[in-house]
């Protein structure tokens, strides 16, 4: 089951988007967290935030010098069906 769902995740979703926003959806992270999460660059990590920021999906809030990532509303809603979607690959 595992394997197939990585397959298909891999076929259906760019993996490191769907695994960046599946992991704000725990709630708010530094950007270097989030780049050991999902196992990709720091450099790689800031831009995929700046194309999702511009989809309207993740919003930044800077402390000092740190910047937190959290999803948006709509990032939220987009979390939440991916998540409902996966667990049904699960089930095939």
């Amino acid at each position: 089951m595992a394997a197939l769902r990585r397959r298909l995740e891999s076929l259906l979703f760019y993996s490191k988007p769907l695994h960046l926003i599946l992991c704000l959806h725990n709630g708010p992270k530094y950007v270097t967290k989030i780049a050991k999460e999902i196992d990709t660059t720091y450099s790689h990590t800031v831009k995929l935030l700046e194309k999702l920021k511009r989809m309207g999906l993740v919003e930044f809030e800077k402390k000092g010098r740190i910047k937190i990532v959290r999803l948006s509303p709509l990032g939220e809603k987009v979390a939440h069906e991916l998540g409902k979607f996966l667990s049904r690959l699960d089930e095939v």
